[in-house]
């Protein structure tokens, strides 16, 4: 299905986003990269560190999810006013694979912006030398404040 395009309110939403991405102490502590974004969407980047596994060496699971909540949430800041941000209300993650490879990358993508309420589909994806697996899929929905 062909993804909908959205316009931003804020002709500045790109650096807002940027700023609060990397105003994020957790994301700096992990080595989160914002990649790209642009209104509706975002993709962050996330490369492999030991400190980042569980016990089996995947990436663990709170990492996956945190990939994909970031992803979904900056997908719909680029959507809000000047002076809002929005906060994760719930988010459903379904796990399909391990999470492994030399680093996962997460794509945000907003399905409906309401007044209320933003609703996003996140996918994370394994990146190994020569390909990206789906390794994750989550549901989120968020609050403007």
């Amino acid at each position: 299905m062909p993804s909908r395009s959205f316009e931003a309110i804020d002709p500045d939403y790109a650096q807002r986003v940027k700023e609060s991405f990397y105003g994020q102490p957790f994301m700096r502590l992990v080595g989160g990269r914002l990649i790209s974004v642009t209104p509706g969407h975002c993709e962050i980047q996330l490369p492999h560190k030991p400190e980042l596994t569980q016990q089996h060496g995947y990436f663990h699971a709170g990492i996956i999810g945190t990939m994909a909540d970031n992803a979904g949430g900056y997908a719909a800041l680029t959507l809000t006013a000047p002076g809002k941000e929005v906060l994760t209300v719930e988010y459903k993650l379904n796990l399909l694979l391990p999470g492994n490879g030399k680093g996962l990358i997460s794509r945000g993508r907003v399905i409906k912006a309401g007044r209320t309420l933003i609703v996003c589909q996140s996918d994370v994806f394994n990146v190994t030398e020569n390909e990206e697996m789906l390794a994750a899929t989550a549901i989120i929905t968020l609050l403007p404040v």
